[in-house]
């Protein structure tokens, strides 16, 4: 498929969203609620749970699944209260060593005034300083789409692996379209050139794994929810083998590897 026929796939209204693998991978969810300075920011969905009986920290940027709930949401693009919930919970998870576990589908942070008004910027790069540090282990899902720093804020740990289908960018197509060729229309041409598949983005480095969506994902739902579960269960095994010191050293490698260029000079 191109990388438009993907955006569209990862846009669909019909493909599952990230309450759905918390509700089919986790166990016993207790949705946790407010930053405890502002408010709740239902565009985040967050709190505890179990996965084989390990009790971990589950956080999710959602957008809704029709008209009502996407205005509830905020189409998925959440505000520094929801960043700032987030935060909360993962140094929560610090506190009690529990691993935190994120699912992503957010075409970007909330960009209106009283965002930025509220400390959007601040909020975002306060996740990106703590997720640097934070010592438990960290993996993330771009299950739809992943959209600038909105998604980066909670893709920011120590493995980051996407559904087939979905897409991870600095910006969205039509974004880069306006900015590149003046014209928000030319959003299709605009994705080819962006790397956004998570075919590039493996080659690239920038994340660890792709997983298979079997041709139709709503077709084969559970075996995908299995191999999602699966990639989980042998992260959190990777990690356990390893001491504060060699997870915060990794993350750290892993950060300082993108954007390298491999070169060749001539003679």
């Amino acid at each position: 498929m191109s990388a438009w026929d993907k955006v569209l796939k990862a846009r669909a209204k019909d493909r599952p969203l990230p309450l759905d693998y918390v509700r089919s991978i986790l166990d016993d969810f207790t949705e946790l609620k407010g930053d405890r300075l502002y408010g709740d920011d239902q565009a985040v969905v967050a709190g505890l749970a179990f996965f084989k009986g390990k009790p971990v920290t589950v956080i999710t940027i959602t957008r809704g699944r029709d008209i009502e709930e996407n205005i509830i949401r905020n189409f998925g693009s959440p505000n520094p209260e929801g960043y700032r919930k987030a935060l909360r919970l993962m140094k929560a998870s610090e506190k009690f060593n529990r691993p935190v576990i994120m699912f992503i589908d957010t075409k970007g942070a909330g960009c209106a005034v009283e965002a930025e008004e509220r400390g959007q910027g601040e909020a975002i790069a306060r996740c990106l300083h703590e997720s640097a540090t934070l010592k438990v282990p960290m993996i993330s899902f771009i299950t739809g789409e992943g959209g600038s720093g909105g998604a980066l804020a909670l893709a920011s740990g120590d493995e980051v692996h996407m559904l087939e289908n979905a897409i991870y960018s600095i910006l969205s197509p039509e974004g880069f379209s306006s900015i590149l060729y003046k014209n928000p229309s030319k959003a299709r041409e605009a994705s080819e050139i962006m790397k956004i598949t998570a075919e590039d983005l493996l080659g690239l480095g920038i994340i660890e794994g792709i997983i298979s969506e079997k041709g139709d994902i709503n077709e084969n739902l559970e075996e995908v929810m299995h191999d999602v579960s699966e990639t989980l269960s042998r992260f959190l095994e990777r990690a356990g083998d390893l001491s504060v010191e060699e997870l915060l050293t990794r993350r750290y490698e892993r950060f300082r590897s993108f954007g390298k260029v491999y070169w060749k000079a001539e003679l």
